[in-house]
């Protein structure tokens, strides 16, 4: 994208400061588009970390883990053992690299769901109905916990919240860019757990293994502080549209006759008979489903409680992935037969099939990502960097909340260079994860400050092919709309959300709520 295209501005606004801020983001984008592909980020960092074993473990460089007491070291991973581990474990690396099979089995639930048009009824029927007093609200809070559909959501709900507004009779391009703010920098947040959970998860429990291999973070590790975030998410939104993002969305509305934009017909939003008995049926058998589990979770002598009787190791809590996967797929077959978009046996193992098609570009980063995180862990190169970060971090007194804005900010400034979350927290939690743990902070703590420094930043990362998307959809309305049109319609919420969603983090950490069922 060019710093020459050109940038339609709302009426009474100054050119000035215009120009500097596009080369900004021509820089932005120049550097991100310097960096490799993941996949090759990924083999070059495992390159290094091999190199650095070798370099540090001939200095001898060693700490003491204050968690055990025990010295680390580390180990020359070119050494003949090293040497042979590499070759001999690639495919268990792979195999067994911990977000693989929460991933491909969530996704196989969600992908029944997603191909029988369950999401997409679920979706439409709660924007379609909304009064226009509760509409900005109701398609924030949809576009957040629509994560649960991935990256399909961009493609299903910006289009949708531009619809919604222009029925409503509101600019449309208000529309766009609520549901493209709340579906990028809500991602990590939800009412419902996601893949992304899962996924995060994972990472997470092998980076603590670094210094406590006992650690398990569940995908429900941050379940209570991202429900309650979905709500606070969706209501900074809320306000920032109506007080900032309003305004200058009609303004540019005005530049463009609207009455020859082709979006489709707002009533095809409206949800058919046999779509509503889908979702009816649905939302029964999913209300029987939570009733069987809760029960099966709760009533002693549970033969699916923990083997000491307790909850919290419950395999229905420490294995939760399968119990999403069954929902989704349940839900999903059941509305398909009620909708008949699904009424033969054989479709549901065919949609979960079409739908791990999705998911092949992930599996091909994860075997790079696999052997890096082994290689790392391999070379105990991880342990002694955290000893010695949380060390100089300790020396420094810093009170624990400038601490958390740090890594906060930190991860905000990579996420605009690295376009996959996961891709990022895999190169960050091996360090972040075991140096905040020597300080007394929670791998399930350091997860979450990670997912408030990643999403909100989503938007304005001009290197994401959904931000040339959603640039795509708004020329619809303006022809002219350039990165800086769209930077100045979404910063503010960016902004908005990245301070909000911290703000609730650091009470949340000062009130010593839990953040998932573990901390109970």
């Amino acid at each position: 994208m060019s710093s020459n295209a050109p940038s339609a501005r709302p009426h009474g606004t100054e050119k000035r400061g215009t120009g500097a801020l596009l080369r900004v983001l021509d820089w932005i984008e120049w550097v991100g588009n310097k960096l490799p592909d993941p996949f090759w980020l990924f083999l070059m960092l495992a390159g290094i970390v091999i190199l650095l074993s070798w370099i540090l473990s001939a200095v001898g460089l060693s700490a003491v883990n204050p968690a055990t007491g025990e010295a680390v070291a580390v180990t020359n991973l070119l050494a003949p053992d090293g040497l042979r581990k590499i070759v001999a474990e690639a495919v268990t690396n792979f195999v067994e690299f911990p977000p693989l099979g929460l991933v491909v089995v969530i996704l196989l639930g969600v992908a029944v769901a997603e191909q029988s048009g369950m999401l997409s009824a679920a979706l439409r029927g709660s924007v379609a109905r909304v009064g226009p007093k509760w509409l900005t609200f109701v398609l924030a809070l949809t576009g957040i916990t629509g994560s649960i559909a991935s990256d399909a959501m961009y493609v299903v709900l910006i289009p949708l919240g531009a619809l919604a507004f222009k029925a409503a009779g509101r600019s449309p391009v208000v529309g766009l860019i609520v549901a493209f703010c709340s579906v990028a920098a809500g991602f990590n947040a939800s009412l419902l757990p996601t893949a992304s959970d899962a996924l995060l998860g994972g990472i997470t429990t092998a980076a603590a293994g670094l210094i406590d291999k006992s650690v398990i973070v569940t995908p429900v590790s941050n379940y209570f502080f991202t429900f309650v975030s979905s709500l606070v998410l969706a209501a900074i939104i809320t306000v920032v549209t109506e007080t900032v993002l309003a305004k200058r969305g009609e303004a540019i509305e005005e530049d463009t006759d609207t009455r020859q934009q082709n979006m489709g017909d707002f009533e095809d939003m409206r949800l058919k008979p046999r779509e509503k008995r889908g979702l009816r049926n649905a939302g029964i058998a999913f209300a029987l489903m939570m009733v069987v589990y809760l029960l099966a979770l709760l009533i002693p002598g549970s033969p699916l409680r923990a083997e000491d009787g307790t909850v919290l190791m419950s395999p229905l809590l420490i294995n939760v992935g399968i119990v999403i996967a069954v929902m989704f797929a349940v839900v999903g077959w059941v509305y398909g037969r009620a909708a008949g978009t699904m009424t033969r046996g054989r479709q549901v193992p065919e949609a979960m099939a079409e739908g791990l098609t999705s998911v092949t570009p992930v599996l091909v980063l994860f075997f790079a990502a696999a052997q890096f995180t082994a290689y790392f862990q391999w070379s105990g190169i991880g342990p002694v960097l955290a000893v010695y970060g949380a060390d100089f971090i300790g020396s420094l007194g810093l009170p624990p909340v400038l601490t958390f804005t740090g890594i906060v900010l930190i991860v905000a400034v990579m996420n605009l260079l690295i376009t996959s979350g996961s891709a990022q927290w895999t190169l960050l939690a091996p360090v972040m994860v075991p140096m905040l743990m020597l300080l007394n902070v929670s791998p399930e703590m350091t997860q979450a400050l990670f997912r408030i420094g990643d999403s909100p930043t989503n938007v304005i990362r001009p290197v994401s092919p959904y931000f040339a998307l959603v640039l795509g959809y708004l020329r619809r309305y303006q022809k002219n709309a350039g990165v800086g049109t769209l930077i100045s319609l979404v910063l503010p919420l960016s902004i908005a959300m990245l301070v909000g969603w911290f703000l609730l983090f650091v009470a949340w950490y000062l009130l010593g709520l839990p953040l998932g069922p573990q901390d109970l």
